[in-house]
């Protein structure tokens, strides 16, 4: 991996990693929220089902992807939608 460098840790394995984490949370559980954050992620978002699920997509939050990401509300939208399901809310304070 290189700082800077856009996809220099593409070919580490986590590809593989994170489609067997999808699957096994998208099999097993009902009622998450995903948020696919730039295309990769969002590439992802096939392999889950969206009505057992809440998929929020956005543009990664790199600089390189400018202050599109600074709009994204999927915080907020997190917990909505988990309110909606009766399931606890997220606290995103640090």
């Amino acid at each position: 991996m290189e700082k800077g460098k856009p996809n220099s840790h593409a070919n580490c394995g986590w590809q593989r990693f994170t489609d067997h984490v999808i699957a096994l949370l998208n099999k097993e559980k009902e009622g998450l929220v995903f948020m696919l954050w730039g295309g990769f992620a969002q590439a992802k978002g096939a392999k889950i089902d969206r009505n057992r699920h809440k998929i929020l997509e956005a543009p990664h939050p790199s600089p390189m992807s400018g202050s599109a990401w600074n709009d994204c509300t999927h915080f907020r939208d997190a917990n909505t939608y988990l309110a909606s399901k009766n399931k606890p809310l997220i606290d995103w304070r640090l």
